[in-house]
């Protein structure tokens, strides 16, 4: 098995890992992408974590020469 990337997320003292999955989001950046729940005690929260690799978005001129 390969790899995988994790995030931790550590809120109030409770740790919890989320797997983060590679995405290319719909501006053409890239990145990585996770969802889910935590429970903090009695309370539960939604989690969304968004990693977007900073200058993967391409530029206006390279997205109209790749239409063409």
């Amino acid at each position: 098995m390969s790899e995988m990337d994790v995030a931790t997320i550590q809120l109030n003292g409770a740790k919890q890992n989320f797997i983060l999955g590679k995405k290319n989001f719909k501006t053409g950046s890239r990145g990585y992408h996770a969802q889910g729940k935590m429970q903090v005690g009695d309370k539960n929260y939604q989690i969304n974590i968004l990693c977007v690799e900073i200058g993967s978005k391409p530029k206006e001129k390279e997205e109209k020469k790749e239409k063409e």
